[in-house]
């Protein structure tokens, strides 16, 4: 599992780890692999042009180390200095000693425009608030130049812990990040500008606390976490999953959830809703009632809202059951606070960032903004673990413990009824007996891989995407 820590978090492990080092190790460990990076990229080294953008501190100290290896190997090193006055003494020193040089302000843009290579070293993990105008100029002049950047630890002007960018900031081809990945490597909009994240490790593993600020699942946490049947399952112990979905207006999202949850390992589907001859005509295995989700006989978890309209008694009648409960769409809009809150069973709660920014009477730019102190903040006024779908979706229980991150998704999910089949996919999921955090961050994974299964390069509806969860399955749980 990739895991991300905080800055305070990863600042008290560097202090703890530098007492048993010996002084500089740590930034001589970071320079070493942020020069291999650089060099990986550069294709070869010798007399190639790198110029090094260096701010004040340990991580444009990272920055001119590295330079010194570089130059040392017959590139071409210049560094411009956004703070001379507090420039790190001894990374300055180490780079001159290898024929490296300091180009002036006058200079800056025409070495830039002249460089193989920009390494971003203008501000460390701790900055806030987008770039200084000295700084935002110049890095305006390395993306009018096209040079490729490689960013030190993280790319300047993005915020580390929230995966904000308030500002100017780097666009970077590469993030060399050392240590730990930071929250704001792995969540958009920060995501974005980090390009292909590189991890150098210097040590810090048997320092960082065992719990994180963020997860994100691998091939082999899904696989751990995959249910499946034994010689003794039958239906109720591969999970029956309940769908109360789709109206006269939307029935396809009751066909679109219903197949989500079959494709996903229901041992059986109970729908309930308007749209019963909708769902039989595709799906002849489902157990279709009119009676109501209360009559609709013995169901593990419910899904409730999608293409729902203004069912308000269904959700309500859903929402008082004592099995877990998954919200969507339009269940999300007509579901009451207290009601979510007062369950004694799990909730799932599925919003885009448009539904959350309902939720939480914000603009939807603010949630998009504030990705993770959406969901933590919808999380904890729900009491329920939330599920903010989007090109990273995020995943947060009530608890406010690490929040799961997933980035197997792909922008051909864009395409109406997406969210309704990874409803039903997480519906499934949650009949089968997984935890709701749980639930929802394998449904998320795998949708996301069936959505680059299904697209390989191609448009796709949401009904392809369904198919292609069992591939995704297979491919997930080897």
């Amino acid at each position: 599992m990739r895991t991300a820590f905080s800055v305070d978090t990863v600042r008290s492990a560097e202090r703890e780890l530098m007492g048993r080092v010996p002084e500089g190790a740590l930034m001589q460990r970071a320079a070493a692999g942020l020069a291999v990076a650089c060099a990986e990229l550069l294709g070869r080294v010798y007399g190639r042009r790198v110029v090094l953008l260096v701010g004040s501190g340990d991580n444009g100290g990272d920055a001119l180390y590295a330079g010194a290896r570089l130059a040392r190997r017959g590139a071409g090193v210049s560094a411009v200095l956004l703070a001379p006055e507090r420039v790190h003494g001894g990374g300055l020193a180490a780079l001159r000693r290898a024929g490296g040089s300091v180009v002036g302000a006058d200079g800056a843009e025409e070495a830039v425009r002249r460089a193989h290579l920009v390494v971003d070293g203008i501000v460390g993990i701790g900055g806030k608030g987008g770039l200084r105008p000295e700084a935002a100029a110049l890095v305006a002049a390395v993306e009018r130049s096209g040079t490729a950047v490689v960013a030190v630890d993280l790319p300047s002007g993005v915020e580390a812990d929230s995966g904000e960018v308030r500002g100017a900031a780097v666009r970077a081809e590469v993030t060399v990040t050392f240590g730990t990945h930071k929250p704001g490597l792995l969540i958009d909009p920060a995501r974005e500008y980090a390009g292909v994240v590189r991890f150098v490790d210097i040590g810090l593993g048997d320092v960082l606390p065992d719990r994180a600020d963020l997860e994100a699942l691998q091939h082999a946490d899904v696989a751990a976490l995959l249910p499946e049947p034994g010689g003794e399952s039958d239906k109720y112990r591969r999970g029956v999953v309940g769908i109360a979905a789709g109206s006269a207006r939307y029935p396809g999202a009751a066909v679109l959830a219903v197949a989500g949850a079959l494709r996903g390992g229901a041992g059986a589907v109970r729908y309930v809703g308007p749209a019963g001859a909708d769902v039989l005509a595709r799906f002849p295995e489902t157990l279709v009632s009119d009676r109501g989700p209360r009559k609709a006989g013995r169901v593990q978890a419910w899904v409730v809202g999608p293409g729902a309209g203004e069912d308000a008694a269904t959700v309500a009648e859903v929402l008082g059951t004592d099995v877990p409960v998954l919200l969507d769409a339009d269940g999300l809009r007509l579901a009451e606070r207290e009601a979510v809150r007062g369950r004694s069973a799990p909730t799932l709660m599925t919003p885009h960032a448009g539904e959350a920014a309902a939720l939480l009477g914000v603009a939807r730019e603010e949630v998009e903004g504030a990705r993770l102190a959406a969901v933590r903040e919808l999380a904890a006024r729900y009491a329920a673990t939330v599920l903010l779908k989007g090109s990273t979706t995020l995943v947060a229980a009530p608890d406010g413990g690490p929040v799961r991150v997933n980035a197997t998704g792909t922008p051909w999910l864009a395409t109406a009824g997406s969210g309704d089949v990874l409803s039903g996919l997480a519906g499934s999921l949650l009949a089968a007996g997984l935890s709701a955090l749980d639930a929802g961050s394998v449904a998320a994974y795998l949708h996301g891989l069936a959505g680059r299964f299904a697209a390989e390069g191609a448009p796709v509806g949401a009904h392809d995407v369904a198919d292609a969860i069992p591939r995704a399955w297979r491919d997930a749980g080897r």
